[in-house]
């Protein structure tokens, strides 16, 4: 769908360049300052405590959690806020008062540091490639996500032409900066991007009557069936509509998607089922309806579609949407179980204590409170995105109920309901958005690929380490390699549907081996470089076996439960290689154990002068 939101009006227009414009400035003005690596990964250990906060949140939220937390809310209601209340905050403030210090005070860069130092070198490239990879995607998809899912839906922009301009503002900041620009941006950012979130929240919620106004539409929203036909030849849809007429369906929308990468297109008829009762209480009559909706496509479809490829078929239901904790068995992607323990102990906890576009921030802070506190700071602040970026993908169910695709809703609501000025006030905030992503995500994985891959290999090979200026040339010639790379391979990466689930289902696959391993390896001496290489190897062995496996966990997407499991295990064969293998040498963990570190005065000593070279 193009043009959803009209041209811009010159004064829209004045604000995006205007925020260009200053953004390119203020970013390539710290520029000045980087001397050294330390200088560009670590902003030289300087960052107060207000910034490392407003830089967490803006940089964990973006462009794509607009796009993708509203077009959950969408389709499967308001439980995928717990991403951010239960897992930002507890886990927040368990960062913040136990692996932060931890890591402020072990002065290393990175995680995958800290894991070479505490294992093995073969513990930290292993974690430093599947984050490196990971980063690498996520650039990939958050650009994506504004050309394609934003851009193009509002105004019809070639989704490449915006990419590469992301490509080219972020990149050169970014270069120039390092850490210290990124994080100074981010300030800025963060004020625009509530800005503009607040201004979508009121006006979505004064179109559907307040709060009150919009449980009561959405819950008496009838469900909605959404048919996806591919073909390499065009499908007519009044065919289409003719032959779900006579078996019950009213077909209230036909959705054409854009051509695909495997020249199908997409034909998507989201439709209302007539001659089948439901009550969408029951899970058992949800189930029923499922089952008899399919049969009924399936037949209808029959002699329609030459298709070799069957009918993709979804069942949208509005019962639950008002639910913070679903049923365990419930048909959506988040069941109160697997919030809990797989996204509450594990996802929550490893992403804010494990994910360096996270720690990083607390490892450039000037001092150990400043550390503790912009966490904290951040915590609070996050309790607020999921009013900003959920509840419009709620309110889209009752102004836009026969949307095809949730990831659109977002896009669609700025059209509807943002007059001139603030639509640009608007799109400058999902500017902001996409940056502090890009810009923080970009600046992790060029500051794991430059110390804890190429330096590793670099030591290896040559039985030295990088000293500071030649960090500094690897660390910007990988942030150039990285920002081209990311937007040649967007196209590509951003076909993924559904992409809060995606981003999620990746993270999972190595999220929960890595916090067994960091917690085992701080709170547990015993714990050895075997225990560490198995339990992370296998982990992700282990999760990769888990997903392949249909009907295993009730819910379609189990990544939550993936998560918890593969933590489990993890944990286990930790332990377990640990104990049939032999302990480290007690000079080989001291000042990497949590007791030694936190209470040990020499290592302290030891420490603090090297934190404030």
């Amino acid at each position: 769908m193009q043009g959803a939101a009209g041209a811009l009006a010159g004064i829209d227009v004045t604000i995006v360049i205007m925020y260009m414009i200053g953004v390119f400035v203020l970013g390539t003005f710290f520029g000045k300052y980087v001397k050294d690596a330390g200088d560009f990964f670590v902003a030289s250990r300087a960052l107060p405590f207000w910034a490392i906060g407003m830089s967490i949140v803006v940089s964990d939220i973006g462009a794509m959690d607009f796009v993708a937390v509203a077009g959950s809310a969408f389709t499967d209601g308001i439980a995928v806020a717990n991403f951010d209340w239960i897992g930002s905050m507890p886990a927040m403030v368990f960062a913040a008062f136990v692996f932060v210090p931890y890591f402020w005070r072990s002065g290393v860069y990175t995680i995958p540091e800290w894991l070479g130092r505490r294992y093995n070198a073969g513990v930290q490239i292993i974690h430093a490639a599947m984050w490196g990879i990971f980063l690498l995607t996520m650039l990939s998809l958050m650009l994506w996500v504004t050309g394609d899912e934003l851009m193009n839906t509002m105004l019809g922009w070639d989704p490449e032409l915006v990419v590469w301009l992301m490509v080219f503002i972020t990149g050169v900041y970014t270069f120039s900066g390092g850490l210290s620009a990124v994080v100074m941006v981010d300030v800025v950012q963060l004020i625009i991007m509530f800005i503009g979130g607040i201004s979508l929240l009121v006006l979505s919620m004064w179109e559907v009557g307040g709060p009150v106004g919009l449980q009561e539409k959405i819950t008496s929203t009838e469900p909605r069936v959404i048919i996806s036909l591919q073909s390499e030849e065009e499908i007519q849809p009044a065919t289409v509509e003719e032959a779900l007429a006579k078996a019950g369906f009213n077909v209230t929308k036909v959705d054409r998607a854009p051509m695909r990468t495997d020249n199908a297109n997409p034909n998507r008829f989201v439709a209302r089922l007539e001659t089948v009762e439901i009550d969408a209480t029951k899970s058992e009559d949800i189930a029923a309806t499922r089952t008899k909706a399919k049969e009924l496509i399936e037949s209808a479809l029959s002699g329609v579609v030459t298709s070799e490829e069957e009918p993709e078929f979804q069942l949208r239901t509005y019962e639950s949407h008002f639910k913070i904790l679903l049923p365990h068995h419930t048909d959506k992607p988040y069941p109160w179980t697997g919030i809990v323990f797989g996204l509450g102990i594990v996802l929550a906890v490893a992403y804010m204590s494990g994910n360096q576009a996270i720690v990083q921030r607390t490892l450039g802070a000037r001092s150990e409170w400043d550390a503790k506190g912009g966490m904290l700071f951040g915590g609070f602040l996050k309790s607020f995105i999921p009013l900003m970026v959920a509840v419009p993908g709620l309110c889209a169910v009752v102004l836009i109920p026969d949307l095809a695709e949730g990831d659109r809703a977002v896009p669609e609501m700025i059209g509807m309901l943002l007059p001139p000025g603030l639509k640009g006030l608007m799109f400058v905030a999902l500017f902001a958005a996409l940056m502090s992503s890009v810009d923080s995500t970009l600046s992790s994985a060029s500051t794991i690929w430059t110390t804890d891959l190429f330096g590793r290999f670099y030591q290896i090979f040559s039985g030295k380490e990088m000293d500071e200026k030649f960090g500094l040339f690897m660390g910007r010639a990988f942030t150039l390699v990285f920002i081209i790379l990311a937007g040649i391979m967007a196209p590509w990466i951003g076909q993924a549907e559904g992409l809060y689930v995606f981003i999620q289902t990746l993270l999972s696959m190595f999220q929960g081996p890595t916090l067994a391993i960091l917690l085992l390896g701080i709170i547990w001496p015993r714990a050895n470089r075997w225990g560490g290489l198995a339990g992370l190897s296998l982990g992700v062995v282990f999760t990769l076996t888990l997903n392949s496996i249909d009907g295993l966990f009730p819910s379609d997407d189990p990544f939550l439960f993936v998560a918890w499991w593969s933590f489990v295990f993890s944990m286990i064969v930790t332990v377990v290689v640990s104990l049939l293998t032999p302990p480290e040498p007690e000079e080989k963990i001291r000042g990497l154990v949590w007791g030694q570190v936190m209470h040990d005065g020499e290592i302290q000593r030891v420490l603090g002068e090297k934190a404030s070279k």
